[in-house]
């Protein structure tokens, strides 16, 4: 039997959406590179209005800001999370925060690489 707890209502989905967007702004507002990813991704967003780039290439410029956010945002929790797990210095956890942080910097590397696609033609 569903407890009360467990059943759909449009207030708790909406609730959901208020944990969201707090988490959103802690992650804006506290950590620095996910301000620095918002300048870089604010600069391929208006270069991208004014080069004009078609609807397939939006869809991938939008899409690589979007993946360099997410695995900051999953680097940011990795590192919150270890912290919490093990406060010392840990052999393991540091093993964990720089996998971390490798699936950021491969993330931007794509970023980096997709924007050079779609860019340096129509700037050269």
């Amino acid at each position: 039997m569903e407890n009360e707890k467990d059943k759909f209502t449009i207030a708790a989905r909406l609730k959901s959406f208020k944990y969201a967007f707090n988490g959103l702004k802690h992650f804006f507002v506290v950590e620095h590179n996910a301000r620095i990813h918002l300048v870089a991704a604010a600069f391929a967003i208006g270069l991208s209005f004014y080069l004009n780039i078609s609807s397939l290439e939006w869809i991938a410029i939008l899409a690589v800001i979007v993946v360099v956010f997410v695995a900051e945002i999953f680097n940011s929790c990795m590192e919150k999370l270890s912290d919490v797990v093990s406060p010392e210095v840990n052999p393991q956890i540091k093993i964990v925060k720089d996998m971390a942080a490798a699936a950021v910097l491969m993330a931007a590397i794509l970023a980096l690489a997709v924007g050079a696609i779609i860019f340096l033609p129509k700037l050269f």
